[in-house]
């Protein structure tokens, strides 16, 4: 059972490096993303929750911050189910399978 309230958005892993990470680190963007060998377009597209945390990009974080790949992983993945099962008419649709008898 999870404490966390499921009518709250959890929080986006751009949030928590733009919140928490880089000024721990001391760190820009534009250092970030020198140091992650990525764009700064893709970090500030990232700390800005217009982009999403890819396996690669979470494994770049995770080596430079000495953190699990699977850490960031799971933040973006909590925030992906929450959007779909929020904003998804769709899956209203979908009839469950019955249990064979």
């Amino acid at each position: 059972m999870s404490l966390r309230d499921p009518n709250r958005k959890p929080t986006h892993p751009g949030a928590i490096l733009r919140e928490d990470v880089l000024p721990a680190l001391g760190m820009t963007q534009t250092e970030f993303a020198r140091r992650l060998l990525v764009s700064r377009l893709t970090v500030s597209e990232l700390l800005h929750e217009k982009r999403g945390l890819s396996p690669e990009l979470a494994t770049r974080i995770g080596k430079l911050t000495r953190t699990s790949p699977e850490s960031w992983l799971w933040m973006q993945t909590a925030v992906d189910l929450w959007e779909v099962e929020r904003h998804s008419d769709r899956l209203g649709r979908i009839t469950p399978i019955e249990a064979a008898t």
